[in-house]
């Protein structure tokens, strides 16, 4: 048998093996799913251990966290990821003083809390060289950082000024929305981490 036929044939045999695993992945949430929540992907068992890993039950992702975008240096985020996990969102312009404030207490608290309360800046208002100057200048590189250029977030949320932080709880409830300082930022976040 040629080379190239036996490819193809390797080819027909590996989509013909994955195309229904892909398949049933499009269809959605099963009916037992409430209205406005879907299942998020469960993490795979990690490589190499010994024993099955403990079934992992899904966090379901509430209609809060449906939607995606692009982080200013072009990496594809989904917000369905911190599904379960209270969640603030910070949507701030490069060019906002107030902004600058609070970059800094956001640069100090989000590695602290990362897993367990994700801090994500939503960049809006701006170009996107200046968001990225203002990322480096303030050291935010660590934190996932939006580019909203087009508003899209900002509208989602009904956000109509910088610098606003939308705090979203466990259950995909948005528990806060306005201006917060440094020090009730971190309080609220603090005690979202707690419990």
């Amino acid at each position: 048998m040629p080379p190239r036929t036996a490819r193809r044939l390797v080819t027909a045999a590996v989509l013909a093996a994955t195309l229904p695993g892909a398949a049933s992945c499009a269809v959605g949430p099963e009916r037992a799913t409430p209205v406005g929540v879907v299942a998020a992907a469960s993490p795979a068992a990690p490589a190499g251990s010994a024993s099955p890993a403990a079934p992992v039950v899904p966090a379901r992702v509430p209609e809060t966290l449906w939607f995606t975008a692009k982080t200013l240096d072009g990496t594809a985020f989904s917000a369905a990821a911190l599904a379960g996990k209270p969640v603030v969102l910070w949507f701030w312009a490069p060019w906002c003083a107030t902004c600058a404030s609070q970059a800094w207490t956001v640069a100090e608290i989000a590695p602290k809390y990362r897993d367990t309360v994700p801090i994500v800046g939503v960049a809006g208002l701006g170009e996107q060289k200046a968001m990225k100057e203002f990322v480096t200048e303030f050291d935010l590189a660590g934190t996932p950082q939006l580019d909203d250029r087009s508003g899209a977030l900002w509208r989602r949320f009904e956000v109509v000024e910088q610098s606003t932080f939308v705090i979203v709880d466990r259950d995909g409830r948005v528990v806060h929305q306005g201006f917060l300082d440094g020090e009730s930022l971190t309080r609220q976040v603090d005690a979202l981490a707690r419990g």
